[in-house]
C-alpha cells in the first residue's frame, strides 16, 4: 500500500509548535502520511482544519488514540494500552476502512497486533526518547528487523529518529520511519522533512 511507506510525520502537541503550520511544512516537503497526537486530548477543530490539509495534499491523517476521533480522519493509531476490552471484530465494525496502526516492541505484541486486524505497526523506540515518556527501553536496529521479518504487515519505526538513522532503520526492513521532535524542532522544519524524505527516497531506490 503505497501510504504505508516513507517518511510519516508526527505532529505532537506537546512540542509547542503550531501544528497547522507545521503540517504545510511537512506536505509541501513531500510528507504523505500524518499522524496528529495530542495526548491532553484531541482538539476536534484542530483535527477538522489537519484533515481539510491532508486530503487536499492528497495525504493519510492517522488520529492517536482516539476512536471517536479517528472516525473523523483516515485512521487511528492506538498503544498496548488502548487495546483492552476490543477484538478484531470489534475495531474494524467502529474504523470501517480506515487505517489501524498499533505499536509493538515485541515479536508477541506484533503477532498479536496482526489478530486484531492492523495494517501497520509502529515499531519502537528505535532510540530513547523525550518525546514519549512511556515508550520503554531502545531496541535499535536489532529490535526493528526482529519485528520486520515476524510480521507481514508495514513496520513505522519510531524514536528519536533523525536523519542519521534513516539507513539503518530501512536495512532492518521498516517501510516507514515516524518522526516528531527531528521536524519539529528544526530550526527549518520544511527543509528537514525534505532532507528526510529524500533520503527515503534514495534508500528505496
Amino acid at each position: 500500500m503505497q501510504r504505508l511507506s516513507g517518511i510519516y510525520a508526527i505532529l505532537d502537541g506537546m512540542l509547542g509548535s503550531d501544528l497547522d503550520a507545521l503540517l504545510a511544512s511537512v506536505l509541501a516537503a513531500g510528507v504523505r502520511l500524518v499522524q496528529y497526537r495530542e495526548k491532553r486530548g484531541i482538539d476536534r477543530l484542530q483535527l477538522a482544519r489537519l484533515h481539510r490539509a491532508t486530503s487536499a495534499a492528497g495525504a493519510t491523517l492517522i488520529v492517536n488514540d482516539d476512536l471517536e476521533a479517528a472516525l473523523l480522519a483516515d485512521g487511528v493509531h492506538l498503544g498496548q494500552e488502548d487495546l483492552e476490552g476490543h477484538d478484531a471484530g470489534s475495531l474494524r465494525a467502529r474504523l470501517g476502512t480506515r487505517l489501524l496502526g498499533i505499536s509493538c516492541s515485541t515479536v508477541a505484541e506484533a503477532r498479536a497486533a496482526a489478530q486484531l486486524g492492523a495494517d501497520y505497526l509502529g515499531v519502537g523506540p528505535y532510540n530513547a526518547t523525550a518525546t514519549k515518556g512511556d515508550a520503554g527501553p531502545a531496541i535499535g536496529a536489532a529490535g526493528i528487523a526482529r519485528i520486520a521479518q515476524a510480521t507481514v504487515l508495514p513496520v513505522a519505526a519510531i524514536g528519536g529518529i533523525g536523519l542519521a538513522d534513516l539507513a539503518p532503520v530501512y536495512a532492518a526492513g521498516a517501510k516507514m520511519a515516524a518522526i516528531a521532535s527531528a521536524i519539529a524542532r528544526a530550526p527549518e522544519p520544511q527543509k528537514t522533512a525534505g532532507d528526510l524524505v529524500r533520503c527515503w527516497q534514495r534508500l528505496m531506490a
